[in-house]
């Protein structure tokens, strides 16, 4: 039998296993996304925000970046708060008048 620190080596291993072939390879991926009409946008709102700022290419592209980043972050801590409101509510639901006995 495996000892606990084996078990999750093994367990950590398969997890990754199977995120490898759920996927197509990093190459095909990222030519695909920058394939996209989404990509020409992008480039074209770098270049007006570096006019329109007066920075740099380079500059206006991590700002843009920065930017679309922190707002996937705000709405990762949302949504998971969101979760957490939910799953407290039915917990709480499903206690019933045992919690306060």
């Amino acid at each position: 039998m495996l000892d606990n620190r084996e078990l999750v080596q093994l367990l950590n291993t398969a997890i990754i296993k199977t995120k490898e072939k759920n996927h197509t390879s990093y190459e095909e991926r990222l030519k695909e996304a920058c394939s996209r009409p989404a990509i020409k946008a992008l480039g074209v709102a770098v270049a007006h925000l570096s006019e329109s700022e007066k920075i740099s290419c380079d500059q206006a592209a991590i700002l843009i970046i920065e930017n679309i980043k922190e707002l996937d972050r705000i709405w990762a801590d949302y949504v998971t708060m969101e979760g957490i409101h939910n799953l407290k509510t039915i917990l709480k639901s499903s206690e019933g008048p045992r919690a306060h006995a």
